[in-house]
């Protein structure tokens, strides 16, 4: 769904993807988007933020709060506050306009490849990135022979990153989830538990490349 209050928008994101094999449905406002989606199985939403009436930061919170369909935020606006709103309503990426149609599909690919692969580790007990498995029944951390203790903090945290890699998670969030929290105060208690894991991932698998990435004035992701 390419979802956009300007026509010439719709029709020209439309004409880049069909080409590439995408079917598309699109619509001008954020109301008749969430009334399709309720109605309708989409695979991916292409969302604009500068609408009138519903803005797409509204409409995006609203579908997150139903559906956990990948979407993907367009906007105008180059900011980082405007990246880190985005994260913090459920978007999964963000793109700026005017765009290369490239990335565009580079994203549309990624974002697709990133949610079918937490769909299908859903119901295993084994989720494993990068030579590292997490399991679920025994709540350990291996990377190949070398079993690594984990606090179950560090455990659920390591999972919120692991279950979709390349994803940007801010700070805020990852307190949410993880410690059922958002209180500004305890923002760095996520960067010590960051450090904590990199130690003990490094300690097990030196030497690799870091899979615990920091996104400088964002927050943190697994990168592949």
């Amino acid at each position: 769904m390419i979802v956009d209050d300007e026509a010439r928008m719709l029709n020209l994101i439309e004409l880049f993807l069909k080409p590439h094999g995408y079917s598309c449905v699109k619509v001008n406002n954020g109301h008749e988007a969430i009334q399709r989606i309720k109605k309708q199985e989409f695979d991916l939403v292409l969302l604009d933020i500068m609408m009138p009436e519903m803005s797409g930061w509204e409409t995006c919170e609203k579908i997150r709060s139903f559906q956990t369909l990948p979407i993907i935020m367009l906007t105008a606006r180059d900011t980082k506050a405007d990246l880190i709103k985005g994260l913090e309503l459920g978007a999964d990426d963000y793109l700026t306009k005017p765009f290369d149609e490239d990335v565009l599909l580079a994203k549309i690919k990624a974002v697709l490849r990133r949610h079918r692969n937490e769909f299908q580790t859903a119901d295993s007990h084994l989720l494993t990135r990068g030579g590292f498995s997490l399991d679920y029944q025994s709540y350990t951390l291996k990377h190949g022979e070398k079993q690594i203790t984990l606090t179950m903090k560090e455990f659920k945290l390591l999972e919120a990153l692991m279950k979709r890699p390349e994803r940007v998670f801010t700070r805020q969030q990852l307190l949410v989830m993880v410690w059922d929290s958002s209180f500004e105060t305890e923002i760095r208690t996520v960067d010590s538990h960051i450090r904590n894991l990199r130690d003990k991932l490094r300690s097990a698998a030196f030497p690799i490349d870091d899979h615990l990435a920091t996104v400088w004035g964002i927050g943190y992701q697994w990168k592949v």
